[in-house]
């Protein structure tokens, strides 16, 4: 890919369009990844998708993709076998996708009855690398980095294509950065461990802990304890559903008969 990120393993570049901004509700309406493999080839898949609700006049103003320039193209469920294989044994890349675009595939994903698993993968995300060294936005970001003017912004192909650009320009400004992928996911981390994309659940030594609401702060193992019903008010209601499915795993285990 680069001189100074060789790859053990492909990297997935991707961008999403959607009906809105709410992780939990809205959905994609287009997807672009541009898969880059270690010897510097490289492939990509674009699709437009029918969401199967309205697109929202604040979505559409930001990326010019209407109702019915969707309407007659398939739903995410029928893509979702295409677009997980996509990603198998690869990492993952683009810009503020732990932010938006990854928990929000994780919810397609779940919604198309394939459980999302990225724990493998090293995350790359060029906004938080141009966050902590610059401070501005993906079009400033290609300025700064690439003198380039983004052309056709908020198209899922040209943003994701934009990326990598930017992160080609990132590692030749920043050569503290490091010489690899995994170096590159740890650099992007936050200094939080959250146990979903949402973030509404985080890793505080061994303990999983709520990081919303009246029970902020608090482990899960306790919470459990003193108000049982909690988990499954969360459970019930309008939270995303990876963050249910990592409350619901660890109540089992929490919940398991300890063996001997």
């Amino acid at each position: 890919m680069h001189q100074r990120l060789p790859l053990s393993r492909p990297v997935v570049f991707f961008d999403l369009e959607t009906t809105g901004a709410d992780v939990a509700k809205d959905r994609i309406i287009e997807i672009a990844l541009i898969r880059i493999h270690p010897d510097g080839s490289r492939d990509s898949m674009v699709r437009r998708v029918n969401p199967g609700m309205a697109i929202s006049a604040g979505a559409f103003a930001v990326h010019g993709i209407s109702d019915d320039d969707v309407k007659d193209s398939p739903r995410f469920e029928e893509l979702a076998p295409l677009v997980f294989t996509y990603f198998r044994n690869c990492d993952l890349g683009g810009y503020n996708i732990t932010g938006f675009d990854l928990p929000l595939l994780a919810e397609e994903l779940l919604r198309a009855g394939i459980t999302p698993d990225f724990s493998n993968c090293f995350v790359i995300d060029a906004q938080q690398i141009f966050f902590k060294k610059e401070k501005r936005t993906l079009a400033a970001a290609l300025q700064f980095y690439c003198d380039k003017t983004l052309e056709n912004a908020h198209s899922a192909e040209a943003d994701t294509q934009a990326v990598i650009d930017i992160l080609l320009g990132q590692l030749t400004r920043y050569e503290d950065l490091g010489g690899d992928v995994e170096s590159l996911h740890h650099f992007c981390k936050s200094d939080n461990a959250f146990l979903d994309y949402a973030r509404r659940l985080v890793m505080q030594g061994k303990d999983v802990c709520y990081n919303f609401g009246k029970h902020k702060g608090k482990p899960v193992r306790e919470v459990l304890q003193k108000e049982p019903g909690y988990h499954q008010w969360v459970i019930a209601n309008d939270f995303p559903l990876y963050t249910k499915y990592c409350l619901q795993k660890t109540v089992d285990a929490l919940r398991k008969p300890v063996a001997g």
